[in-house]
């Protein structure tokens, strides 16, 4: 038996809830281990500083990641009162999404699997 009420249960589940702004992108186009190389240039930097990083990366993951910072920041300022100028990365991470699995026409009839993998992007804040 569980200890307690549901209404208990659930209770004491969001009393330990992160209250930390963050922001996620669920099945991004991107596989996880490009995602990271961009991540890891940005993990522990202030926001202005990881925008900038971002804006001059070439690599694509970086557009989505971008577009995610600045949500994150929206949710800061919007959500929970923080400025902007305090702000830094606590915690970046890509987890690893669902593969679309689609098919390549080879020669004398054969058929080669390409995999286009997905990701889960997250970014947390927090102040200084």
């Amino acid at each position: 038996m569980a200890k307690g009420h549901r209404s208990q249960i659930k209770r004491e589940r969001n009393a330990n809830k992160d209250t930390r702004p963050s922001a996620k992108v669920s099945y991004a186009r991107v596989s996880v281990t490009k995602a990271c190389f961009v991540l890891d240039a940005i993990r522990g930097k202030d926001v202005q500083t990881a925008l900038g990083i971002l804006a001059y990366n070439p690599r694509y993951a970086s557009s989505v990641i971008e577009k995610l910072l600045k949500s994150a920041i929206a949710n800061a300022e919007n959500n929970n009162g923080m400025k902007a100028e305090d702000l830094y990365i606590a915690e970046c991470y890509a987890n690893k999404g669902p593969t679309m699995k689609r098919i390549q026409p080879r020669a004398q009839g054969r058929a080669y699997r390409i995999e286009k993998r997905t990701s889960h992007i997250t970014i947390v804040l927090d102040e200084r």
